[in-house]
């Protein structure tokens, strides 16, 4: 079995799940809200940024970094 994500503009919400019950299809509705991030994870990234503000020429500029890859 497959999963899609897809985002479907609030007006053609009924037609869209009209859509699936017609074909039978699983529907598990979400919400970009519903995502939970873990108190440790977001230590982690507050750090990360405290360490960029601190310290910002720690970064590196996008486009050299990518062509080091």
């Amino acid at each position: 079995m497959k999963a899609f994500t897809v985002y479907v503009p609030e007006d053609k919400v009924p037609f869209f799940m009209e859509l699936l019950n017609n074909l039978k299809l699983k529907v598990k509705e979400t919400k970009s809200s519903d995502v939970e991030i873990s108190e440790a994870h977001q230590k982690v990234v507050m750090e990360r940024f405290g360490k960029v503000r601190n310290n910002p020429e720690r970064l590196l500029d996008w486009d050299e970094a990518r062509k080091a890859l």
